[in-house]
Order: C-alpha cells, then sequence, then structure tokens
C-alpha cells in the first residue's frame, strides 16, 4: 500500500530531486531500468531540453558545492534537519552556465571516468579487508563463515527450539570454536559491566561540553568515526555511558552492522557515548586492539545473528557476554595484530588516495562549469 495521495510515473533521462532532502544534494538522474516506476510529489521531475542540455550535465551542475549551498539557503521549513523543502520555483530560478553540448559531454565523460578510479580503489579497499578478515580468522584457527542456500522448509528438534525462527535458519554455518586455541566465553575476557559501565544524563549538564559518539557516527566494520562527535549537553536526547581510553565500545543495537570502536585510538581521552552501546574494559589476558577487532570480526557477527531479539534486532547482555571467543596468549594475539595493522596501513593509504582524488575531481568540474578552465586542458 501508498500513503501517497499522488503518484507521478518517472521519465528515462528525467532530473529529479527530494524536496525534503535536496540540502543533502539528493539529486538524481532517472535510468531507463526505473521508468516505470512511480514517486509521490515529494519527488518533481523535469524534462531536459535535449537541445541545450544533458543529463549528466545537470546533474553535475545541482550536486556541486556552491549549488547545494545555494539550496539550503532557498529551502523552507520549521525544522532545519528533516523539513527544509527546496521548491520548484526556487530550483527554476537558478541560474545555470550552459556550454555548448560537446563541452558538457566531454565534462560528464571526465567525471564518469574519475568515478570509475574511485570505484576501483573502493573494490581494493574491500578486497583488502576481506583478507585482512580471512587471515585474522585463520590465524585463530576459525574458518571464515560462508554462505548456504538453506530449505524453504525446516524441522526444529526440542535442543533447538530456543531459537528457531527463520532467521537462525538463514545464518551461514559457522563453527565459533578456535581448534587452535583455548575456546572461553566474553564474560571471561572482560571486567563485569556494573564495573566498566557509568551511566550518565547529559540532559544535567545542558552546557556542558561532551565528546559524543552516537551509533550513526560510527562506520561499520572500520570502527572509524564520522560526521561531529562535539556538542553540548541540550543537544544530547537520551542517557549514555561514560568511557575513556581504557575502554571498548560495542554496538548492540543491529550487532551485524559491526560497529565496534577501540577507544584508546580516539583523538579524546574521555566522552560519552548512546546507551545503545556497551562499555567493555578487557581483563590482562586480553589485548584491547586483538578484543576489539575479534568484537568487529563476522566471527561475533555471525554468534550475535541468532541472538538477537525477532522485533528488535539487539542483542541481551547475556547473550553478548556469551559469545565464543578464541583466545590465544598476548604474545600471539600481538603478532597477529601487527599483520592487521599493517593491512590496515594499505587501506588507509587507498582511502587517502580516494579522498584526494575525490576532492581533485570535484574542485575541476567546477572549474569546467564555470569556465575557468578549459575542456580543451583536459
Amino acid at each position: 500500500t501508498m500513503s501517497a495521495s499522488q503518484v507521478t510515473p518517472l521519465a528515462a533521462g528525467a532530473l529529479i530531486y527530494n524536496r525534503l532532502f535536496a540540502w543533502k544534494a539528493s539529486f538524481a538522474v532517472v535510468p531507463p531500468e526505473l521508468a516505470d516506476c512511480y514517486v509521490s510529489n515529494e519527488f518533481p521531475q523535469f524534462i531536459p531540453d535535449a537541445t541545450r542540455v544533458i543529463p549528466g550535465y545537470l546533474y553535475l551542475f545541482c550536486t556541486r558545492e556552491t549549488t547545494i549551498r545555494a539550496v539550503n539557503s532557498a529551502s523552507t521549513g520549521s525544522s532545519a534537519v528533516s523539513r527544509n523543502r527546496f521548491k520548484e520555483e526556487e530550483f527554476l530560478s537558478f541560474e545555470i552556465p550552459l556550454p555548448p553540448l560537446a563541452e558538457q559531454k566531454a565534462i560528464v565523460a571526465r567525471w564518469r571516468k574519475a568515478q570509475d578510479e574511485l570505484a576501483a580503489i573502493r573494490i581494493r579497499i574491500v578486497d583488502r579487508q576481506s583478507a585482512i578478515e580471512s587471515r585474522f580468522l585463520s590465524d585463530l584457527g576459525l574458518k571464515p563463515p560462508t554462505e548456504e542456500r538453506k530449505p524453504r522448509c525446516f524441522a526444529v528438534t526440542w535442543p533447538m527450539f530456543e531459537r528457531w525462527d527463520l532467521t537462525y535458519f538463514r545464518r551461514p554455518a559457522f563453527n565459533p570454536k578456535s581448534v587452535d586455541f583455548p575456546n572461553v566465553h566474553l564474560s571471561e575476557v572482560v571486567y563485569p559491566l556494573s564495573k566498566t559501565t557509568q551511566r550518565l544524563d547529559p540532559s544535567d549538564f545542558p552546557t556542558s561540553d561532551f565528546n559524543y559518539i552516537g551509533m550513526e557516527n560510527v562506520e561499520s566494520r572500520s570502527g572509524r568515526l564520522a560526521g561531529n562527535t562535539h556538542c553540548q549537553g541540550a543537544e544530547i536526547k537520551s542517557s549514555c555511558i561514560a568511557f575513556s581510553k581504557e575502554h571498548i565500545l560495542y554496538g548492540k543495537l543491529r550487532p551485524y552492522l559491526r560497529k565496534v570502536v577501540d577507544c584508546s585510538e580516539l583523538d579524546f581521552d574521555q566522552g560519552i557515548a548512546s546507551s545503545e552501546f556497551l562499555s567493555l574494559r578487557p581483563k590482562e589476558m586480553a589485548c584491547q586492539a586483538w578484543l576489539t577487532h575479534y568484537l568487529r570480526s563476522s566471527a561475533v557477527a555471525e554468534q550475535a545473528k541468532v541472538a538477537i531479539g525477532a522485533r528488535m534486532p539487539r542483542i541481551s547482555i547475556d547473550a553478548f557476554l556469551n559469545i565464543w571467543v578464541p583466545l590465544p596468549p598476548l604474545s600471539v594475539q600481538k603478532q597477529i595484530m601487527e599483520r592487521v595493522a599493517a593491512g590496515r596501513a594499505e587501506i588507509a593509504h587507498e582511502r587517502e588516495a580516494a579522498d584526494r582524488l575525490a576532492r581533485e575531481i570535484n574542485a575541476e568540474i567546477e572549474a569546467l562549469i564555470l569556465g575557468t578552465k578549459k575542456v580543451g586542458e583536459l
């Protein structure tokens, strides 16, 4: 069922944008394969005049930083976050530089070439991440989880009755126990949560500055922070947990996202985090960096899959602390992490290259659109 009272069919090659999130550069050109779809009136679309402008060039103009700043200024609404609507009249009032069609095609071709290069870098990053993950699990005596086609019907024996829904039977087969090292429960390698969890309500300190980490600030699988993490207590709407450099933050909501933070790697010494994180402190038998990497691995994600709630994908504390951990000696943990660190350094180098290329192509496209760089210079 659709809640929209009025819908419009999409046209291939049309420029479309989201009136609510145009300020987030929510513009697109409709591809031919979506021409049979419909959108609500929150998505106005415009058919470019093929004799004057090509869709790809129009898209580049709309998503350039200068245009988005103008969109932000022209958007109206009661909330700066979600209700800022960008009206069609404002969009149509924008002035756009229109070089000849041949130059527009050259500009779009230059942009697409750069996007292909960025895509290749991203593929290399994913491949390196997979290689690091496979070697990490292999070093622990674990076989990486594999995809397995499940039957469309199943029978449940009584010992399996504790967790028997479709999510359980969709999971890949995975043995969480190492063949090379002792296997212990997570509760044996971290201090009790009652001793490592300090709760705090930021609203009690509305003008105080905090280093705050929300689930949205943590990148899946890498644990890197994104977005603004510095704010005042009045801006934080829920209770939090405190952390310091000696803690690991584990995202218990949707654990398959693998949002885990090693606080020793942060730029600040202490802060607060959403209560959707568990604050862990490793015991002396576990290296903090190693345990963080293990908690972020597919080995833990696979175990968490069968422990999350059926309605709310949040792992319970008891189930989390019962996760199996293969425990090599500290010396082996450190050797493993030296290999991981070398792989992560390669990934960081690739990311820097991608960021640099993205900045360069954005600046170049801006110059080409404004005419300060000539297409003949490409």
